[in-house]
């Protein structure tokens, strides 16, 4: 690689420098960018590198999760139109205990023709071309190869996702699933976007976005970097999520003068089913939120609400998860 010179001065802004002239030497782009970094007025960004290999495993590790981490492009956003012109896949074992990823990274990439000309906004923000994909098709047997090691499969937008490749693979829908970006509350731990570029960027890397594999790749480092805790990893909360069942709390039969409290709650309307509903990511969130309903829409009368109970294995598809009726 070659040298830059490069003449730095590590004066406050607004302040002379010393007298004596500041020493001007060759210095390799690294080296520059320590400096760089040390200096309070700079921030370093430095483009993100693959891992390959994440290093020896533990020693006796209590339990191993072989996370598949998973990212496409496709023609455009409807799941029951648009088709999928690539698929990118990471598969690595993860220390369920730290979080912590170790051993080597067994990767799948591969173009789909998809049958008809890609639309140009997809070219555009993936710069897939027709002619890159003409006459390609996905290794079905490769995918379903990394797809039987799998215990967890993680997405950065599950939900756009899993209905692609479930199309694709029905395989795919026997696995549980996590989203990094819905079952990571980001925001609590000081990123002010949840933006996978953003979250890469938090932790001094840039790349070339809306390609699927460098995708999964900077998805995975994101993810096995410290959380804000110092403890924990984004790894190793999406294992701990996908133990837990979440809720769609429907309030049938609510009282048209709540509509305003149950938006403000967080509620969405439903036009179709004509009812408010909304998401809760646990049972202890489930059982206040009874209990709000109760004493301040139903105002403790007799009522019955619909529930929709989602696993692993259910969360972030089309298909509906189990559904329940509950007395309030």
């Amino acid at each position: 690689m070659g040298q830059l010179s490069f003449e730095f001065d590590a004066s406050p802004p607004g302040k002379p420098s010393a007298s004596e002239p500041t020493a001007v030497r060759s210095l390799a782009p690294e080296e520059m960018a320590q400096q760089l970094q040390a200096h309070p007025d700079y921030r370093v960004l430095r483009r993100l590198v693959p891992l390959p290999d994440y290093g020896p495993a533990p020693d006796a590790p209590q339990a191993v999760c072989r996370v598949l981490i998973l990212d496409t492009e496709t023609t455009g956003l409807s799941h029951a139109s648009d088709r999928i012109i690539e698929l990118a896949m990471l598969r690595v074992s993860v220390d369920a205990a730290t979080g912590r990823p170790f051993g080597p990274v067994e990767t799948f990439e591969g173009f789909e023709d998809p049958g008809m000309p890609i639309p140009e906004i997809a070219r555009e923000i993936t710069g897939i071309t027709d002619e890159m994909v003409r006459g390609q098709r996905l290794d079905g047997a490769q995918v379903e190869a990394l797809l039987a090691g799998a215990d967890l499969v993680v997405a950065h937008n599950a939900g756009f996702d899993r209905p692609f490749v479930e199309a694709r693979f029905p395989g795919f829908a026997a696995k549980p699933w996590a989203c990094s970006f819905a079952d990571i509350d980001w925001k609590a731990q000081g990123a002010e976007s949840a933006k996978l570029s953003a979250l890469a960027q938090d932790r001094g890397w840039f790349y070339d976005a809306h390609r699927a594999l460098v995708d999964c790749h900077a998805l995975l480092q994101v993810l096995a970097s410290p959380a804000a805790d110092g403890v924990s990893t984004g790894l190793g909360q999406l294992i701990a999520a996908a133990d837990r069942p979440s809720f769609t709390l429907r309030a049938t039969g609510s009282p048209f003068d709540s509509k305003d409290r149950l938006k403000a709650r967080g509620y969405r309307w439903d036009g179709d089913a004509k009812v408010w509903y909304r998401g809760l990511a646990d049972e202890a969130l489930l059982e206040a939120e009874l209990a709000w309903l109760r004493a301040e829409v139903y105002g403790h009368r007799r009522a019955q609400v619909e529930l929709e109970l989602r696993d692993a294995r259910t969360r972030f598809a089309l298909r509906p998860g189990q559904q329940e009726r509950r007395d309030l």
